[in-house]
C-alpha cells in the first residue's frame, strides 16, 4: 500500500436519495465478499466540492486496508470504496472557482472512487493536461506522488547514489526506479518472480534481485563491492526488514512504507546497526497543501509529456469486477498498476 500513517479520514458526501448510480461497497469488514456494485444514491456539489464524472479508479494496496479494518472504521458500512481516479466536473459547488464543467481532472485521496459520480472537495483536484489520457493520469496519482515523496523528499536521491527498490516491478516500484534514474541514481530492485526482471531492468534498474524470502542482503552487498546501498524503499512487510538492514550502507537511510503488509513489530533504537536512519515514509506529507499538489503532480505530468516517465497499466477492470482486481494486487502477481473503468 502506499503510504499513510492512519490514512485519511473519510469524508461523508451529501447525496441526492432520487437519483442512482453505480457503486462498489464494502459490507462489512473482511476478504473480498464483502464487496458488492450497489445503486447508490448519487452525491451532489456542495459548496466548495466539486462534482465529477468518474472515467478511470485506481486500485491501491490502501483499498485492501480499508476493507480489511485497518481505516474508515468510524464509519458505518456499507460505505463505498477507492480514493484515486481521473474523469470530468459535471457541475462545480457554490463558491468554487477555476473548475468549470467538462473540465479533465485527477486526484489522489477521495473516499467514494469505485463509482460512477463522485463530489470531491476542489482544492483536492488537479487538471489534466490535453496530452495525457485519463487512464495515465489515473495510474500516476497515488503511486506517482508516492515515489515523488521517496525520492525527492523523504530521501532526495544524488548523483551516484545506489538505491535497493522492493517489489520494484509493482506500480510505485516501476515509478519510482524511473525517478532515482532521473535524479542521476543508480537502481538495484527486488522482484518475488523471473517474469518480473525484465520489466524492472526496462524501467530502469541495473541490477534485479528474484527473492520471496527475504534472503536478497549477500547479493546487494555483492553488487556494491560490500558497501551497501546508500537508501532503501521497502514496502515489503516484516519479512524483508532484517535483510533491508543487512543491505545499507553505514549512515545510509531506510524508507519503510505499507501498512497493509503489517510493521518489523517494537524496535530497540539502540539496537539499529551502522549508524542508519530510518522513517515511515507517509506520502501525504508531499502533498499538505493544494499548492504542493498541484506542483508536484505538474512534474509529474511534466515528465510523462516529455517521455521520462512512463507508467505501466497492468490491467483494466469494469466496476462489477472489482473484488478479482482487489484478488489479483493481493496475490502480488501482478505488474504496474490496476483500474477500474466504471
Amino acid at each position: 500500500m502506499c503510504s499513510s500513517k492512519k490514512f485519511y479520514p473519510i469524508l461523508e458526501q451529501s447525496v441526492n436519495k432520487g437519483i442512482r448510480m453505480k457503486a462498489v461497497v464494502m459490507n462489512g469488514i473482511g476478504d473480498t465478499d464483502v464487496m458488492e456494485v450497489v445503486n447508490h444514491p448519487e452525491p451532489v456539489a456542495t459548496p466548495g466540492h466539486v462534482l465529477v464524472e468518474i472515467a478511470v479508479a485506481g486500485v491501491n494496496f490502501m483499498d485492501i486496508g480499508v476493507r480489511q479494518g485497518m481505516a474508515w472504521t468510524e464509519t458505518a458500512n456499507p460505505k463505498v470504496l477507492g480514493v484515486e481516479g481521473a474523469g470530468h466536473v459535471l457541475a462545480p459547488g457554490e463558491g468554487v472557482t477555476g473548475f468549470s464543467a467538462g473540465d479533465r481532472v485527477a486526484w489522489v485521496y477521495a473516499p467514494g472512487s469505485y463509482a460512477e459520480r463522485i463530489s470531491i472537495p476542489a482544492t483536492a483536484l488537479v487538471k489534466i493536461p490535453e496530452s495525457i489520457d485519463d487512464q495515465t493520469a489515473a495510474s500516476l496519482m497515488m503511486q506517482g506522488l508516492t515515489a515523488s515523496h521517496f525520492a525527492t523528499d523523504f530521501y532526495p536521491v544524488r548523483p551516484g547514489d545506489t538505491a535497493l527498490v522492493h517489489a520494484a516491478a509493482g506500480g510505485v516500484g516501476l515509478l519510482l526506479t524511473q525517478i532515482i534514474k532521473l535524479r542521476g541514481g543508480r537502481v538495484i530492485g527486488r522482484v518475488s518472480s523471473r517474469d518480473k526482471v525484465e520489466i524492472a531492468k526496462q524501467a530502469g534498474a541495473e541490477a534485479v534481485v528474484v527473492d520471496t524470502e527475504g534472503v536478497f542482503a549477500e547479493e546487494v552487498l555483492r553488487l556494491t563491492d560490500g558497501k551497501g546501498v546508500d537508501v532503501v524503499y521497502d514496502g515489503s512487510g516484516p519479512r524483508t526488514f532484517k535483510g533491508s538492514l543487512d543491505a545499507l550502507r553505514r549512515s545510509g537511510t531506510f524508507c519503510w512504507y505499507g501498512p497493509v503488509l503489517g510493521g518489523p513489530g517494537a524496535l530497540d533504537i539502540m539496537s539499529l546497526p551502522k549508524s542508519i536512519k530510518i522513517g515511515y515514509a507517509v506520502f501525504s506529507d508531499h502533498i499538505q497543501t493544494p499548492e504542493l499538489l498541484r506542483a508536484h503532480t505538474q512534474q509529474l505530468f511534466d515528465w510523462i509529456q516529455d517521455g521520462s516517465l512512463k507508467v505501466n497499466i497492468g490491467g483494466s477492470y469494469p466496476l462489477a469486477d472489482a473484488a478479482r482486481a482487489h484478488a489479483d494486487i493481493a496475490s502480488r502477481r501482478t505488474i504496474g498498476k490496476l483500474l477500474l473503468i466504471p
